[in-house]
């Protein structure tokens, strides 16, 4: 389709800063905190935590080296899709689409159940008791009518929500490790390769390796923004870096702070002591590591700001994944893959088509989820944030393909940035995509029953629904293909669509 005001996104909207705020908002640094890492030590490789963090960001950095010499070739808001359109062709490219877009609503809806879970926990403590899909409806609201607005509206809220969100987190770090906690700092605990990688990738440093895979997610949403950025060429490549970066150190940084605070020698002990509930269930209630280690070293008030930072946090990851979901709709839909209503804009240059279809997604997953009775976090969250882990390193690793097949045809750039990096992020992210889709269980909580989720051999041994949402990144990519085949008289526009 030929581009129109109507069907053409605001263009130099967004600067390096803005788009890293959609993007580590997206990764949601204070869940992620209070989520995942008190699971990856008790369950993971206990100190060694912090140093995986660090390992997986170095392997995405990796990554982002051929990422960002394609961002120098194409700019466009399906930028997986188109990435790996033009180096492995369009039907390689739609099939990649289909799982970017089963990426971002997955995650999506993850954290509606997340938010509509804490939420109405919380709001019942204060007398408030309703249920959690009315919150997460509320937040559905919201999310819907600011994706609607501008994109740089939409940076500057998730600026201000990001900027407290990692200040708190810094000065609970920084007072932990300026105490010393029981023991002092010890770095080789957490970042000698010894203990990064204890218990190998079958055991203990797999499982944090697939925890700290999944806090990143979002990190790959740079180039979405590329055609609303001011210079899209310099901001997406940097862009990438920087989110990356920040990610990983702020990750390594406040993990390795919770050690200290806790004492490496010790650490297993208080992560159990400290995650459980009133019930005495282990990991019940995995924010009290953080919160509890907060009150003691910094002071309640600082609690009580994070615990309400915990809902901003989740919030604006909505808003992140939204605009993130929507453009790739908006992208389908100008490449004919989708109904061209798909790729409207509003006067505002925002991707209404888009953002009508994911919301309109969200709303029926999650009337279903609510009919059906299903728990928002131990159902929808762990389910849906599963899915999404696999999902987008799938994609990443035909990206990789992608960027090695486009430049060894067309020439250009260096050996380093075509080939070797791109070579070696494949293999690492294959080994990723292995350790995710091997603890398939621990993450999605689809273990059989009467099978101990503990022990090595129930890695594999799913229930028919754990065999159905493991393979569903592969058999999106299947329906992609097919559909991209079906639909040939479109793939001109998606070549021309590429070549911008």
């Amino acid at each position: 389709m030929t581009d129109t005001p109507q069907s053409t996104l605001r263009k130099g909207r967004l600067g390096v800063i803005g788009v890293v705020f959609f993007v580590v908002a997206a990764s949601a640094p204070l869940v992620g905190i209070t989520g995942a890492v008190p699971v990856a030590m008790l369950v993971g490789n206990g100190a060694g935590t912090p140093g995986a963090y660090l390992v997986v960001g170095l392997t995405l950095l990796l990554f982002s080296v051929g990422y960002a010499t394609m961002s120098q070739k194409v700019t466009n808001s399906g930028a997986f899709f188109a990435y790996v359109g033009k180096g492995l062709g369009v039907n390689a490219g739609v099939a990649s689409a289909f799982v970017s877009v089963l990426t971002y609503v997955t995650i999506q809806l993850a954290i509606y159940g997340f938010f509509g879970g804490l939420v109405s926990g919380t709001m019942a403590e204060l007398g408030v008791d309703l249920p959690w899909y009315v919150w997460a409806f509320i937040a559905w609201l919201l999310v819907t009518g600011l994706s609607l607005l501008s994109v740089d509206i939409g940076a500057k809220v998730l600026g201000v929500l990001l900027v407290l969100e990692i200040l708190s987190l810094l000065i609970a770090a920084i007072v932990m490790l300026a105490n010393g906690g029981p023991e002092g700092w010890n770095l080789a605990a957490s970042f000698s390769p010894e203990n990064i990688f204890a218990g190998g990738f079958a055991g203990g440093a797999g499982i944090a390796l697939a925890f700290a895979l999944a806090s990143f997610i979002g990190f790959e949403a740079t180039a979405i923004y590329g055609e609303e950025s001011k210079d899209p060429k310099r901001t997406v490549p940097l862009a990438t870096y920087i989110a990356i970066s920040t990610i990983s150190i702020l990750f390594a940084i406040v993990s390795f702070g919770m050690v200290t605070g806790m004492g490496a020698s010790g650490i297993i002990d208080q992560v159990v002591e400290r995650s459980m509930d009133a019930d005495g269930n282990v990991l019940a209630n995995p924010a009290g590591v953080l919160f509890s280690l907060t009150e003691q070293y910094v002071g309640s008030w600082l609690v009580t700001i994070m615990t309400i930072l915990v809902i901003t946090s989740l919030f604006a990851g909505l808003l992140a994944f939204q605009n993130a979901a929507s453009r790739y709709f908006f992208a389908l839909g100008r490449g004919g893959v989708l109904p061209a209503r798909a790729a409207v804009t509003n006067g505002a240059g925002a991707p209404v088509g888009g953002v009508v279809i994911t919301s309109a997604l969200a709303a029926i997953v999650m009337i279903v989820f609510a009919v059906a009775g299903l728990d928002p976090v131990g159902n929808l969250f762990f389910w849906m944030s599963s899915i999404t882990a696999m999902s987008v390193i799938v994609v990443e690793i035909l990206v990789s393909i992608a960027v090695i097949v486009y430049f060894r045809r067309e020439g250009g750039g260096s050996l380093w940035k075509t080939v070797i990096a791109p070579a070696v992020s494949i293999v690492l992210l294959a080994i990723g995509l292995y350790l995710v889709m091997s603890r398939f269980n621990l993450l999605a909580g689809t273990v059989p029953d009467g099978v101990d989720p503990s022990l090595p051999e129930s890695a594999w041994l799913l229930n028919p629904l754990g065999w159905f949402l493991v393979l569903l990144p592969f058999i999106f990519l299947v329906i992609g293909y097919v559909v991209a085949l079906i639909n040939k008289k479109e793939n001109e526009k998606l070549v021309k669509d590429f070549a911008s």
